[in-house]
């Protein structure tokens, strides 16, 4: 169980309170933060976050392997958390779509972060 975030803020619930999740979707809100979080820039968890952000500063050619790399490292901490599938989506202008198919206790899941 863990308290809701969106946008990077948490969730309230309405009552005064914080909005909490569980199971999957709190996997989801969990695998979205580590994809979305620059990798490196928590001091003392240096491993989390993903480095999808510097896909834009690489040559085309590397950047599909490189986004299953970077996505393979920041969810590797996840337990029984497999990556089935990345695609990266290039949309122009330095941006990118990286959808992440997974699969989670059986079950298929899919999430898309946006890149820049």
């Amino acid at each position: 169980m863990g308290l809701s975030l969106r946008n990077g803020d948490y969730v309230p619930d309405g009552t005064g309170g914080l909005r909490r999740t569980e199971g999957r979707e709190a996997l989801l809100e969990q695998v979205l933060f580590r994809l979305t979080a620059r990798r490196g820039t928590f001091p003392f968890l240096p491993e989390l976050g993903s480095r999808l952000w510097q896909l834009g500063q690489l040559p085309a050619a590397r950047r599909q392997s490189a986004a299953e790399q970077y996505v393979a490292e920041a969810l590797a901490a996840e337990p029984g958390l497999t990556v089935e599938q990345v695609i990266l989506t290039e949309s122009g202008g330095g941006r990118a779509q990286v959808t992440v198919g997974l699969t989670w206790q059986g079950e298929a899941l899919s999430v898309t972060v946006e890149v820049s």
